[in-house]
């Protein structure tokens, strides 16, 4: 049997199917970037696990991560949002997405990608974590208060320094899993 970080113990196939094949994971994709920036942002204040449970039901709601369509929303898409079960329905989280969904496309706009903007902040390289528990894991570091604070700066919401090592560590800017996961040596 595999051995995985500790959080994936007592887990549903789900969870345990997203730490093997995508925690960590370095992410060159402005799509992807933008779907785990929406997911990140609506898990303030929740668990990973609540919103893993609706991942699908946000693919559906903000147009498969498209970033085009979904800065287009209106006032008309936050009252429909609200009426849908299978999303988190919190009004400043949905505005958020819209808000952050516009935001995201100047960055691209002003760097080529969001990917070059946000890789700049790990000097295009992963940050390794050598910890040998999870509890040795960070919550937020130098790296994601900068970044935090650089989003907020160009506008982003929900993007603070937990948020965003979070999507540091789902997007393989950093690589958190513990030494002894397997994980751990095949994403070095």
């Amino acid at each position: 049997m595999k051995k995985r970080c500790a959080w994936t113990e007592n887990s549903f196939d789900q969870y345990i199917k997203y730490h093997d094949e995508e925690w960590g994971v370095p992410v060159h994709d402005d799509p992807k970037h933008f779907e785990f920036l929406v997911l990140e942002s609506a898990q303030a204040g929740l668990s990973w696990a609540t919103i893993l449970k609706k991942r699908d039901g946000y693919r559906n709601a903000f147009a498969n991560f498209d970033v085009e369509t979904v800065a287009d929303y209106g006032d008309g898409m936050i009252e429909e949002l609200l009426l849908d079960a299978s999303i988190i329905r919190n009004r400043a989280k949905i505005a958020a997405t819209i808000n952050n969904a516009r935001q995201f496309i100047a960055v691209q706009n002003e760097f080529g990608s969001f990917d070059e903007y946000v890789w700049r902040f790990v000097n295009n390289k992963p940050i390794i974590g050598y910890w040998k528990e999870m509890s040795e894991v960070p919550v937020t570091t130098p790296e994601s208060d900068a970044l935090s604070k650089d989003l907020k700066k160009r506008g982003f919401k929900f993007v603070g320094s937990t948020t965003i090592y979070a999507h540091m560590q789902a997007t393989g800017l950093v690589n958190d899993h513990t030494t002894d996961c397997f994980r751990f040596e095949e994403l070095l």
